[in-house]
C-alpha cells in the first residue's frame, strides 16, 4: 500500500458510503424509515427471515450486505477471537479508557458526536460499542443465528443516516470539515479500536505475540469492510496502520469544548458504574495513563492521587500473567473472571437491554444538556501516538 499523504487523506474526507447513503436517502424520500425501524427490531440474528412489509430498498441492501467479504481468512479470524478471549478485560479497558477518549481528541468528531445527541446519552454509545465488539468476537459471529452481521448492517445505515441529516439540514460545514463520517474518519475510527487498543495493552504491560496483534488488527479490517470502508484505502499491515494513525492524529487532534464535555460525561458515567466512591478517581487516572498527559490535559481529565497508583497496574497484571502461564486452572479462572467482568460492565451500561442501532428519524435541534451524568515473538510497538510531548 502507498504510504498515506495529506492529499490522499484530503480525498478520503470527501467520500462517504455510496451503498448505505443511497439506501437511507431512498428510505427518507419514501417516508419508510419508521416502518424500517419497527420491522428491523425483529431482525437481530443472521439468517433469520426478513419480515413482510420491509421496504424493497432495505431488503436489497440487507441481501447485498448479509455476508462477510469473500477475502476473509477464517483462520486469522479464529486467532483474533482467541486473542480477545485471552485479553478480553484488558481490551475492554483499552476501548473504554483509551479508544473512546481518543475520539474526543478529534474536534470535528467530538462536534459530530455532540450534534447527534451524544452528549445526552453517553452510555448508549458506550453500550453499543461494547455490545458490537462482543458480538464480533463470538465463535459464531458470522454464522446463522449470530447477532454480529445484523448489528453491522444497522450501524452502517446509522452512519449513513447521520450524514443524511447533517447535510440535508445544513448543520455541517462540508467545505471545511469534509463529509460527516467520511472515509478518513471511518478508517481513523478503525485505528482507534485496533491500533490504540494494542498500544494500550502494551502500556498496561500485557505481553502479546506479533501473530496475536496482527490477527486482532485483521479482525477490525473485516469490521471496517462490513461498515462500508473502502478497502483500497485501508492499511493492510501493522506498520502501515501505524503510519496512517500517526498522520491522522497529527492532522486533526487537539482540544475542544465538545471533547472536554464528552470526556467529563464519560468519566462520570464510569464513576457511576464503579461501586462506591473511593475508587472513582481511578477512572480519570486510567484515561491519563493510557492517552498521556498532553492529551489528557486537552480533554480536561482531572489529575488525582491515583495517577501514581495506576502506574503499578502493569506490575500487577504481570503477576497475573505469570499465574496464567504456569497454571492451567489459573488460566481458566482468570479467563472466566475476565469474561464475567466484561459482561458485567456491558450489562451496567445497557441496563440489561439489547441495543438496536435504529436509524434516527430526526436530530435534536438544540443539543445543549446538563453537564453532569451523576452528581455523585513478542510484539513491542513504538510509543503510543497519543503520548506526544
Amino acid at each position: 500500500m502507498t504510504p498515506p499523504t495529506q492529499a490522499s487523506l484530503d480525498a478520503l474526507r470527501q467520500a462517504g458510503d455510496e451503498l448505505a447513503d443511497a439506501t437511507v436517502a431512498t428510505l427518507f424520500e419514501r417516508g419508510e424509515v419508521g416502518t424500517f425501524n419497527t420491522l428491523m427490531r425483529y431482525v437481530s440474528t443472521a439468517g433469520s427471515p426478513l419480515p413482510d412489509g420491509l421496504p424493497d430498498v432495505a431488503r436489497e441492501y440487507l441481501h447485498v450486505t448479509r455476508a462477510a467479504p469473500a477475502w476473509v481468512d477464517w483462520a486469522e479470524m479464529e486467532k483474533a477471537r482467541l486473542f480477545f478471549t485471552d485479553n478480553d478485560v484488558h481490551i475492554t479497558t483499552a476501548l473504554s479508557f483509551a479508544s473512546m477518549p481518543a475520539c474526543y481528541l478529534v474536534p470535528h468528531v467530538a462536534k459530530l458526536l455532540a450534534t447527534t445527541h451524544g452528549l445526552k446519552y453517553p452510555s448508549k454509545r458506550m453500550a453499543e460499542t461494547g455490545q458490537f465488539t462482543l458480538y464480533l468476537m463470538r465463535p459464531d459471529a458470522f454464522e446463522a443465528g449470530s447477532r454480529f452481521v445484523p448489528a453491522a448492517q444497522k450501524v452502517r445505515l446509522l452512519h449513513a443516516s447521520i450524514r443524511h441529516h447533517l447535510r440535508r439540514e445544513e448543520r455541517w460545514d462540508t467545505a471545511a470539515l469534509g463529509v460527516p463520517i467520511c472515509q478518513e474518519d471511518m478508517i481513523g475510527g478503525q485505528m482507534f479500536f485496533s491500533m490504540l487498543v494494542l498500544d494500550s495493552l502494551h502500556r498496561l504491560g500485557i505481553h502479546m505475540s506479533t501473530e496475536g496483534a496482527e490477527a486482532y488488527y485483521y479482525a477490525w479490517r473485516v469490521v471496517g469492510a462490513m461498515l462500508g470502508v473502502d478497502q483500497r484505502a485501508v492499511p493492510e499491515t501493522l506498520d502501515e496502520a501505524r503510519a496512517f494513525l500517526d498522520l491522522y492524529m497529527l492532522r486533526h487532534m487537539g482540544p475542544s469544548d465538545d471533547g472536554a464535555l464528552l470526556t467529563r460525561q464519560l468519566i462520570e458515567l464510569y464513576e457511576e458504574v464503579v461501586p462506591g466512591t473511593f475508587f472513582d478517581p481511578i477512572v480519570s487516572a486510567l484515561i491519563r495513563h493510557l492517552v498521556g498527559d498532553t492529551c489528557a490535559d486537552w480533554l480536561e481529565v482531572p489529575r488525582t492521587p491515583w495517577d501514581t497508583v495506576v502506574k503499578a497496574v502493569p506490575h500487577l497484571l504481570g503477576v497475573l500473567e505469570t499465574v496464567e502461564d504456569h497454571s492451567p486452572l489459573g488460566s481458566w479462572l482468570l479467563d472466566r473472571l475476565g469474561h464475567l467482568t466484561t459482561v458485567f460492565e456491558l450489562s451496567s451500561l445497557t441496563r440489561g437491554r439489547v441495543m438496536h442501532y435504529a436509524i434516527p428519524e430526526h436530530l435534536k435541534k438544540d443539543y445543549g444538556v446538563s453537564t453532569s451524568v451523576n452528581p455523585k515473538r513478542r510484539w513491542s510497538p513504538p510509543p503510543a501516538v497519543l503520548d506526544i510531548p
